[in-house]
């Protein structure tokens, strides 16, 4: 008999980039996959309602037994995990950070745009971090509406989003911090906007390493070798997003 679910969410289908790299390190877990496309995006809404939907999806997902809840959005994350941390004690939550520290741990001389909704770059969290490792050779861009035209999925609607947005760093940045887990899905894109060579950074890596780090300390890794199964649910409950989700699934190459 499987054992119980690791509880996954995100305001859509862009923490599918974090789960990848979770299957990678825990490949026998079972997951459950919170889509809120209802509710996106999340970097346009108060802090209030951030934290109080979230709480909503934890209670969700831990009435379905979930072992663990990773929170992969990164508002989410900025805004409201320390919240559910205090409020959930005996459950582990694991949340995604915008990867800005890799930026000063392995390309510290170069010239950096964080990409990341409004919601991230003006949280406390987000800017104790930056300004803890800041290189001062640092642009932050709110991406107003970028995660919502993604998880849309319009590839003409993406590319002209991305040209007006990024063509005044064309050709003058070297480094990207993706700090919304939704960017993933599109940086060969972002890569063509801004037309050189770009080096990316995400969390979604270090996350799963973390997870799997303390499913182990607290025993909670499934010790079986039977594949995990992967629940999808979305709350705006359209069809079509379920089929994106394991479209995107089983592209290594997002990633």
């Amino acid at each position: 008999m499987q054992e119980k679910s690791i509880g996954i969410f995100d305001s859509g289908i862009g923490g599918i980039t974090v789960l990848q790299e979770i299957i990678k390190v825990l490949p026998n877990e079972n997951y459950i996959y919170y889509s809120d496309s209802k509710n996106n995006p999340y970097g346009d809404k108060t802090k209030e309602e951030i934290v109080k939907r979230c709480e909503e999806i934890c209670k969700f997902l831990l009435d379905r037994q979930c072992k663990a809840i990773v929170i992969a959005c990164n508002t989410a994350s900025s805004i409201a995990a320390n919240y559910l941390r205090e409020k959930y004690k005996n459950v582990p939550i694991i949340a995604i950070e915008p990867a800005y520290k890799m930026v000063y741990d392995y390309a510290y001389d170069g010239k950096t745009l964080v990409m990341a909704t409004k919601g991230t770059i003006e949280s406390e969290r987000f800017n104790i971090l930056y300004h803890k490792y800041n290189n001062h050779k640092t642009e932050l861009l709110e991406c107003v509406g970028l995660a919502n035209i993604i998880e849309e999925g319009n590839a003409n609607t993406i590319k002209d989003y991305l040209e007006k947005n990024l063509e005044k760093y064309r050709g003058k940045i070297d480094n990207v911090v993706l700090g919304c887990t939704h960017y993933p899905l599109v940086q060969k894109e972002i890569g063509q906007a801004l037309g050189n060579n770009i080096k990316f950074f995400n969390g979604a890596n270090r996350l799963a390493i973390h997870l799997k780090n303390v499913l182990e300390k607290q025993d909670l890794i499934y010790k079986g070798k039977v594949k995990g199964k992967i629940i999808f649910i979305d709350s705006s409950r359209k069809k079509e997003k379920e089929e994106r989700f394991f479209k995107f699934l089983s592209r290594s190459e997002i990633l």
